[in-house]
């Protein structure tokens, strides 16, 4: 333990993957965590609030990762993570809103921001969650039949033909990164990436300007937690080669780690789990003899029982005993 002690962990991710996999597990050990969402989901109520208040981001997957490492009472912490039942914000979620009010007043997002973490969720002082940038900015893809998609919600909920490859991911226009969030990154001890969607969430923090680049100028190890699902739009019929070769391609660099999960549950739990995740496909598969490979970390990283979610206790050891080597 006294090794791990005040390690520098980056989480790099967004959505509720990231912050329920790793950082509820990571947050109980004695370790310091930099979190550095995604900022341009243009989709749902977040994305409203994006457009009608035009504060150039959003702050929903900032208020996941804070709330994930809150330290302030529960009934507090859930309030502000709960949705208004009516009225004009019908929908929102409350923190979204005094954030996004509050950058409407002030223009100031790093102030709003700040405010969100420290004084409504109260992160331990140990912990930081950054925005990846504060520029305002869109996601797009292009499909392999030449189709350019704009927009996040329509990468991450596809209007178009699922079964169509994503090619290549960029933003429109360039996005410069949070300063403070490339100083994490160069300080690091080990960095992590995912789990999360791999093209709507996950590449956009990449396509920030200079975020790849001082991610592969830090030599501490870097770790892909891959997905547990494929997604249709996004990675149907991927393998867990697949996941970890576009994450190559984000970085323009190599991983050190990818670890993955090997456990095979019940068709029925599996079943029940896509009823309530139409989007999702399947299980990720581990293609071929991955155990020959000394990057890729195959374990059970689920819970006994219950949704196909990555058990954030088992996943933390994990990822420790990497921070040992």
């Amino acid at each position: 333990m006294g090794k791990m002690r005040n390690k520098k962990i980056v989480c790099i991710g967004g959505g509720n993957a990231m912050p329920n996999a790793v950082l509820t597990g990571l947050k109980k050990y004695p370790v310091r965590l930099s979190v550095i969402c995604a900022m341009l989901d243009d989709g749902g109520s977040a994305g409203k609030e994006r457009r009608d208040y035009n504060t150039a981001v959003s702050f929903g997957d900032i208020r996941r990762a804070s709330y994930a490492l809150a330290d302030t009472d529960l009934k507090t912490k859930d309030f502000y993570n709960s949705r208004y039942k009516d009225g004009e914000f019908k929908g929102h979620v409350v923190s979204n809103i005094t954030t996004t009010i509050e950058v409407s007043a002030t223009g100031d997002i790093e102030l709003a921001i700040n405010k969100l973490n420290n004084e409504i969720f109260k992160i331990p002082k140990k912990h930081q969650v950054l925005p990846a940038t504060l520029d305002n900015s869109t996601l797009c893809a292009k499909l392999e039949n030449g189709k350019k998609i704009k927009g996040e919600t329509n990468i991450d909920i596809p209007k178009h033909n699922g079964n169509l490859k994503i090619k290549k991911v960029f933003l429109e226009p360039e996005a410069r990164a949070y300063p403070k969030a490339l100083e994490a990154i160069k300080k690091a001890d080990l960095i992590l990436i995912g789990p999360g969607d791999l093209y709507s969430s996950l590449s956009q923090i990449f396509l920030v300007k200079d975020v790849a680049g001082t991610v592969n100028k830090n030599r501490a190890k870097k770790v892909y937690i891959c997905n547990l699902m494929t997604k249709n739009g996004e990675t149907n019929n991927f393998t867990v080669s697949d996941f970890a070769a576009e994450v190559e391609k984000f970085l323009d660099g190599k991983l050190d780690y990818v670890i993955y999960n090997n456990a095979l549950p019940e068709p029925e739990r599996i079943d029940s789990y896509k009823r309530e995740h139409p989007e999702l496909l399947d299980l990720v598969s581990f293609d071929g003899d991955l155990t020959r490979f000394k990057k890729f970390i195959g374990e059970n990283l689920l819970p006994a029982s219950g949704p196909i979610i990555h058990d954030s206790a088992k996943l933390a050891r994990k990822i420790l005993s990497l921070c040992r080597q």
